[in-house]
């Protein structure tokens, strides 16, 4: 059966979309029909943007509180900015199966398989795919395809994790499984407003990013540093190490709780470059990731 396509002529608003992200959760409210998510499959539904244009201040607002310097190439991270709407949209459907507050983002794949020039127009195609068990509840993704004149040039994969039961062991191996976070010297000193500056850039204003109060209303001791922000400074610090097709793969483990400093680790061994991010009052490691040359 050939999936339904949705099509937006502009990109959806976010701010409604985390307001309407945020009902399931609420007590009662969350339990009303039109705001209870159903039980089952993915939704079958491809949402689609088409002729996706660059705009030149977002993408410089972008780089600067990513840590990306001047370039013709868009960050690889950068095409996300594009596809959120898309997901928020996909994520507060309720034909979805699980409420978008609950939600844990656990890792995330891209592909850059060539540089997407900032001038370049292009299509975005979003979906959930590969529902599937966890051993403390299940795993779901969302599958974001870019493609210039047909041609496939980016893609990446979204894992969210939803604790609950019936879940199960994995059916395969997490990618990132047995890597460790490299030693790093180089430091960072995130600022309580962090979550707030990149959610003005990425639309991406979920509670838990913004202010302490809002973050413990969830059941965080402060608000915590987004997951993409994190994996997009680690491409701004290993920028020039990077080749022009390639894969990389991050875990998300303990979060970052703002304010904080955190030390950043790389190594290579062969075409792999692998690196992570550690607390430095507590050496917990909050990501692993490792770059490899697309295939």
């Amino acid at each position: 059966m050939t999936a339904r396509t949705r099509t937006f002529t502009s990109a959806p608003s976010t701010l409604p979309l985390m307001l309407k992200a945020v009902l399931p959760a609420l007590p009662v409210v969350g339990g009303l029909p039109g705001i209870r998510h159903q039980r089952g499959n993915e939704p079958d539904v491809v949402l689609e943007r088409r002729g996706v244009r660059t705009d030149a201040a977002h993408l410089a607002a972008y780089r600067e509180v990513c840590g990306f310097g001047p370039n013709p190439a868009l960050p690889a991270t950068y095409p996300h900015m594009a596809a959120f709407g898309l997901h928020l949209t996909l994520m507060t459907d309720t034909a979805f199966p699980f409420a978008p507050m609950g939600l844990v983002h656990l890792r995330n794949s891209i592909t850059q398989l060539r540089p997407i020039t900032a001038d370049e127009t292009f299509d975005v195609a979003v979906r959930a795919a590969d529902l599937r068990p966890h051993p403390k509840g299940h795993l779901i993704d969302l599958v974001t395809d870019v493609s210039i004149g047909g041609d496939a040039v980016w893609r990446e994969i979204t894992t969210l994790f939803s604790r609950g039961r019936g879940g199960g062991a994995e059916v395969s191996t997490a990618p990132l499984h047995g890597v460790e976070a490299p030693d790093g010297a180089v430091q960072w000193k995130l600022p309580g407003d962090l979550g707030r500056r990149y959610g003005a850039v990425s639309g991406d204003r979920n509670p838990i990013h913004l202010y302490p109060l809002t973050a413990k209303a969830f059941g965080f001791p402060s608000n915590i540093a987004h997951g993409m922000w994190t994996k997009a400074n680690c491409l701004a610090t290993l920028q020039s190490r990077l080749p022009e097709a390639y894969t990389v793969d991050v875990e998300f483990q303990k979060p970052i709780l703002l304010p904080s400093t955190v030390a950043f680790g790389s190594e290579k061994s062969g075409d792999t470059t692998t690196f992570g991010v550690v607390g430095v009052k507590k050496a917990s490691t909050h990501l692993v990731g490792q770059v490899t040359p697309a295939a």
